[in-house]
């Protein structure tokens, strides 16, 4: 027997924290019976159904998308813009792990595994993430420490980052600074970065936990393989272990 917000998220409808919201929000029946306690558990022969979708065990799906700019980052979009599931060829219910801005570029994983999405997500798990930012401005050695020790952001503090200048354009007036962060805050790298008192004009995430998309163009994809799928798994459990 497993939990049924698992089971939910394993099947790849969707990630675990968002089965939880559609179970306490009723809309998720087992055996015909509405169910909005957390916890409950259920097994293979129950029937499962999440906004009246029969939950079915899928073949799991990995992909690593070179997100463009100007896509949104959701399995749909109310204003008909075009979504990074858009970019998939695929008949299964797949979606991206973590977000990133609309003008934001780079590494997105997509996927219908609950499970892994769970994981890779959650603060704990300390997966980097390494971002390329174009800011306006000269970033020094005194703004590195503070973005290295961590802002206020909404009266939180970040954790450490990772933080290198790699480029200064005099002519432009324009740095360009690479920053690993394993946290997944809302705007995050936008935020630190005004948070010192600088504005971000690009964004690339460069590469997450070990992908990175230099052999993809724009808008392209590829699969992942079995090994990626299974170091994934292994980087987002190994503090467990």
């Amino acid at each position: 027997m497993e939990r049924l917000q698992k089971v939910i998220a394993n099947s790849g409808y969707t990630s675990r924290r968002k089965a939880e919201e559609l179970i306490q929000a009723g809309k998720v029946k087992v055996n015909g019976q509405v169910v909005r306690e957390m916890g409950v558990r259920v097994t293979s022969r129950d029937t499962i159904a999440v906004e009246g979708y029969i939950l079915k065990n899928e073949e799991k799906e990995y992909y690593l998308l070179n997100k463009p700019r100007g896509i949104i980052t959701s399995t749909n979009d109310e204003l008909g813009r075009k979504t990074v599931t858009d970019f998939i060829a695929t008949t299964k219910r797949i979606y991206p792990v973590g977000r990133l801005d609309y003008d934001t570029t780079g590494v997105l994983l997509l996927t219908n595994d609950g499970e892994l999405t769970n994981l890779l997500i959650h603060p704990r798990n300390s997966i980097d993430k390494i971002y390329i930012a174009k800011v306006k401005g000269l970033v020094g050695k005194k703004q590195v420490s503070l973005l290295q020790n961590g802002v206020m952001l909404d009266g939180v503090k970040t954790a450490k980052a990772k933080v290198r200048v790699k480029k200064y354009d005099k002519k432009t007036d324009t740095s360009l600074v690479e920053l690993c962060i394993h946290e997944g805050k809302n705007h995050q790298v936008k935020k630190m970065f005004e948070a010192i008192g600088y504005t971000v004009l690009k964004l690339r995430r460069d590469q997450f936990c070990f992908l990175r998309v230099d052999d993809l163009k724009a808008g392209s994809y590829r699969k992942l393989s079995p090994k990626e799928v299974k170091k994934l798994y292994f980087e987002a459990t190994k503090n467990d272990k």
